[in-house]
């Protein structure tokens, strides 16, 4: 019997559903990037530079980057506490705890702000409560990062509990059992592999938390140089018709967000590696 002079292919159709994932890839991403990097570059340097490190721009950038950089921080933490309750203990109404969780994902942006600024104005039911102490929420940067510490908290909970799902609990067992205390099993034994999830939660909340628009304009009172998000200069360069002058913007927010999120891509991959060499 003849050889067929087909070669024999490991992946069939590997090839089209490569070209189909590039296409589809360069349309929904790539093109509209690469639209806005050209766009910006048709102001020339003097002019981009300008339209992106004017003094309103910059402390939009600071509040932005840093409310982001704090409350992907926050969630991290407090979402591995409340991943970590909802996978080891059992108490009443868990199943609502847990649905509410996923709350932030179904809310509108726009509704989660108004109830956001609703609670924490003056005569909220929060507000009203920290505004005799000195604290104020609402109007403030501080708002803002309420706001965000609200639609990230989701992302680190569902991506760390389904790796404490998956842990058993007997290597704990086994280091208590050596002497160990709970924090040093839950240091040298959990964490390690809680790690690289971790990191992850706290990439996709960072990620959220810097081009999040709708549940931070309502609660940030959008006064300038105090509580103005970059997505919002965007908007307004947008309304003003600067088309370039926004996209500058969005450039620099771009090029700032793809560095913070590959240094972190790199200490996840960094932080995998060592816990395989440990294993």
């Amino acid at each position: 019997m003849a050889a067929s002079s087909t070669s024999f292919r490991v992946l069939p159709g590997f090839g089209l559903s490569l070209g189909y994932t590039l296409g589809y890839l360069s349309l929904i991403v790539l093109i509209p990037l690469a639209a806005v990097f050209l766009k910006a570059g048709s102001l020339g340097f003097e002019h981009f530079w300008a339209a992106a490190t004017s003094p309103r721009v910059l402390a939009s950038y600071r509040l932005s980057f840093g409310a982001s950089l704090i409350a992907a921080a926050i969630n991290a933490v407090f979402g591995l506490l409340l991943a970590w309750v909802l996978v080891r203990y059992s108490f009443p109404g868990k199943r609502l705890v847990d649905a509410l969780v996923d709350l932030p994902f179904a809310l509108p942006t726009a509704v989660a702000g108004i109830a956001l600024t609703a609670l924490y104005a003056k005569n909220g039911w929060v507000g009203s409560v920290l505004e005799p102490l000195g604290i104020k929420v609402a109007f403030t940067p501080l708002g803002v990062l309420v706001a965000l510490v609200f639609i990230g908290l989701p992302f680190v909970v569902r991506t760390v509990q389904p790796i404490l799902e998956d842990l058993d609990t007997e290597y704990e067992e086994a280091a208590v059992s050596l002497g160990a205390s709970r924090w040093q099993a839950f240091r040298h034994v959990v964490f390690p592999t809680l790690s690289p999830a971790l990191l992850t939660g706290f990439a996709l909340a960072f990620a959220r938390a810097v081009g999040e628009y709708g549940s931070v304009i309502f609660i940030a009172g959008n006064i300038p140089m105090v509580s103005e998000i970059t997505p919002l200069m965007i908007i307004t360069k947008l309304e003003q018709y600067d088309y370039a002058g926004a996209t500058a913007v969005a450039v620099v927010m771009l090029i700032f967000s793809f560095i913070l999120l590959l240094i972190i891509n790199g200490l996840q991959a960094w932080t995998a590696k060592r816990t395989g060499r440990a294993r």
